[in-house]
This record gives C-alpha cells, sequence and structure tokens, in this order.
C-alpha cells in the first residue's frame, strides 16, 4: 500500500468511530477500522482528517502589494485606484513571484482546492492572468488551481477589457466574473458575463452587492439571468452585504430566491469588516453576511479569503480556519452544529460551489487529505486548530509540528 493514515476521526464519517485509510495510486482504495494491509503509514492519532480545505475566491494576481500602494489616508479608502496606480506597472513575473508567496501559505494551512480570480483590462492587460497561470501546472504537486478572470474596474465602460476576457477564456480560464458595482451600467456587465458563460460553457463567480444599505441590489437580475440560462448550481456570487442590511424577513425572501435559482454564495469576512461601515464614524456596521442563516433556507455558501497583504484587506495569513472562525464570531455562532456547518463551508459546500466531482473522503476519489489537531470540526473551527499534516494525491505535502511544553524539571 503506498500509504495508510492510520486512527483518523473522519469528518461527517457514519461510523462515528476512528478508521484507517489505505491509498493506491494517489487514490483512496479502503476506509475502515483497523486496515489490514503494510505500507508507508502515518498515525493520526485520533485526530480530525477532512478532504483537503477548497479555496473558492482569492486574488493571487495583486497579493502582496500593500508596501507598494499609496497609504490610506481618510474614511474613505479608493481601493480599485490604489491598487489601479500599481497594477499597471506588474510584470508576468512579479504576479508569479507574489501570488507564488500567497500560494504557498494557502497549501501550508491545508488548501488543496482553489479558484482564484484575476483581473483582466487595458492597465494590466493579461500580465496578471499569465503570471498565475503558470503557477497551475507548477504547483499542481499540491493544488489543483482553476483562474476566474473579470473586470475589476468596468466592462461596459472600459473600452478592451472584453476582447480580453474573451483572450482570457480562450486560453483555458475556468469561471468568468463579474465586478459591476464599478461599472456605469450594472446591469450590461451581468448580461454580458451570462453571455460569455454560455458561448465558453464555463460557470460564473461574481463579486456582487458590495455596499453599506440594500438599496439597488443586483442580485436579482442574477437570479433571473441563472434560471433563464439554466445555470442553477453554476453561478456563485461573493460579498453580498448589502444582504447584511435587509430586515429578517426580508432576508429570508431573498435567500430563498438565492435557493430557489440555484445561485450560492462565498462570504469573505476579513475583506468586509474592513470595507463595509466606511460611511459611520461610530457604532460602525459590521456588513458580512450571514452564512449559516443562508444555508439553513436551503443556499449553498463557502467562505474564503479574498484579499492578503494588499489595501482592500492589508494582512491575512491564508489560514481558512481562521476565517471560519472569524465568521463565526462576527455573527456570533455557537451552537456546536453551526459551527460544524462553517467547517462544512470551507470543506463540501465549497466543492459542491466548484462543482468538482471527486471531492471527499471516499472510496476511488484522490486521496486530498488533511489532518488536524482537533477531535471534531466544531472543535476546529472553535480554536482555530492547525493542520498538522497534509497530503495531496497520496504525497505528503505539508508538516506542521504540533507545539511540545517543556515544563521544568
Amino acid at each position: 500500500m503506498e500509504l495508510i493514515v492510520r486512527n483518523a476521526k473522519i469528518a461527517g464519517h457514519p461510523t462515528g468511530g476512528l478508521c484507517d485509510i489505505g491509498v493506491e495510486k494517489g487514490r483512496i482504495v479502503a476506509i475502515e477500522p483497523r486496515f489490514a494491509a503494510e505500507g508507508s503509514s502515518y498515525d493520526a492519532d485520533g485526530r480530525l482528517v477532512c478532504a483537503g480545505f477548497v479555496e473558492t475566491h482569492i486574488h493571487l494576481d495583486k497579493s502582496c502589494i500593500i508596501d507598494r500602494c499609496e497609504p490610506e489616508t481618510e474614511r474613505e479608502p479608493h481601493l480599485v485606484k490604489r491598487v489601479a496606480a500599481v497594477k499597471r506597472d506588474f510584470t508576468v513575473e512579479d504576479v508569479r513571484a507574489r501570488a507564488r508567496r500567497t500560494l504557498e501559505k494557502c497549501i501550508s494551512y491545508g488548501a488543496t482546492r482553489m479558484r482564484t480570480h484575476v483581473e483582466v483590462d487595458p492597465g494590466v492587460g493579461l500580465r496578471g492572468f499569465e503570471g498565475v497561470q503558470a503557477l497551475v501546472d507548477e504547483y499542481k504537486w499540491a493544488i489543483d488551481i482553476e483562474l476566474c478572470v473579470f473586470p475589476q474596474e468596468g466592462l461596459t465602460d472600459n473600452p478592451g477589457t472584453d476582447e480580453m476576457i474573451v483572450e482570457a477564456l480562450k486560453r483555458g480560464a475556468k469561471a468568468v466574473g463579474a465586478a459591476p458595482n464599478y461599472d456605469s451600467d450594472h446591469a450590461g456587465q451581468i448580461r454580458r458575463i451570462f453571455e460569455l458563460a454560455r458561448e465558453f460553457g464555463v460557470d460564473i463567480d461574481m463579486h456582487l452587492d458590495s455596499g453599506n444599505s440594500a438599496e439597488a441590489m443586483d442580485i436579482h437580475l442574477v437570479c433571473d439571468l441563472t434560471e433563464q440560462y439554466g445555470l442553477g448550481g453554476h453561478v456563485a456570487v461573493g460579498h453580498m452585504t448589502k444582504m447584511s442590511a435587509l430586515p429578517l424577513d426580508a432576508f429570508k425572501n431573498q435567500a430563498r430566491r438565492l435557493a430557489d435559482a440555484g445561485v450560492a454564495v462565498t462570504v469573505l469576512p476579513a475583506t468586509d469588516l474592513f470595507m463595509m461601515g466606511r460611511n459611520q464614524e461610530f457604532n460602525v456596521r459590521r456588513g458580512v453576511v450571514d452564512a449559516n442563516l443562508l444555508i439553513e433556507h436551503g443556499v449553498n455558501c463557502s467562505i474564503s479569503t479574498n484579499n492578503v497583504l494588499n489595501p482592500f484587506t492589508p494582512y491575512g495569513d491564508c489560514s481558512l480556519l481562521r476565517m471560519a472562525n472569524l465568521h463565526a464570531n462576527v455573527l456570533q455562532v455557537s451552537h456546536t452544529h453551526r459551527l460544524a456547518e462553517c467547517f462544512r463551508m470551507l470543506t463540501d459546500r465549497s466543492a459542491r460551489l466548484l462543482n468538482l466531482p471527486d471531492y471527499g473522503i471516499k472510496v476511488g476519489n484522490p486521496a486530498d487529505l488533511v489532518v488536524i489537531e482537533a477531535s471534531s470540526p466544531e472543535q476546529a473551527v472553535a480554536e482555530i486548530c492547525q493542520p498538522l499534516a497534509v497530503f495531496k494525491r497520496g504525497r505528503r505535502t505539508v508538516t506542521r509540528h504540533a507545539p511540545e511544553i517543556h515544563r521544568p524539571g
């Protein structure tokens, strides 16, 4: 046997007891208590083992640029303008180096699958796309990466951007996104993205409805078009902070509309906390949509990192468990089953959002495994427990040693 992970507490496994996981040719071939086979082994010693974390929304191309951007000087941070001023100087190798630094952090915290959003426009051209795309093959030993190409600085009013999106889709982008907040014609951008998704047969993943009030929400059009194009289960929207400003009954109605249309939501707690409420000087709103409440009304949700060390989020270590814990803190999540759902928003719910058919600890699936210093998903979220070992297709990619207390004498 290539690998046997022994004494694993498998997240969501029906037996509830400890199991051994047998791996051959990079795939899981057995899941049983006390698996009778010989081979290289890793003793999980009763710790939680889950399928690799799934990062559904991150920006590798513009990570690690906070040191070259103009500092924030007022309550309104002018985020897009400050990033646009430096991204025109991006080179392919510069993007690749910064993205590599961020990617390795993601890997070290247990991510084995990823969708990264990449900007294209006349200012940056395709350099960001090319820099990140170069990492797909370079890091396939540790993580599967798909690119979602999108227009951060406008589409209908930014000539040349449409052609670049088309070119990136021709070069292998697996999803197409949008940022209608930064376009003079919100509906025009959204409709064009749906047209491109149908033309190229890719999923849609939009930045949508970031704002401090529930006025003029674009989600209604997105739901309508998702049904019109028959794309339920293939459309996701990130942020959705405007929903956090809805009264409870209106929130529940909107959640049911999302569920019926098959539109998933990615919550990005670090960025949304940093960006929202900038129009307030005291009693500042949180602006993070309640993913648990969305799930309880039938919506699939993920929790993700978004920006790292740039003006949109000037900090971050790429730990998805830390993001789940942050979400739980902000939304005052305390019940065990709701904490477990936060964990699922890093694992199987995220995998469903990306339409990954071979995800999970099941016989026949790739042996993408994370061993966590915890005994349950809810403990992992509550205590931000660390991954001690990560395996990609049965090969160990990460080792982290548990802390050791040195008592006197």
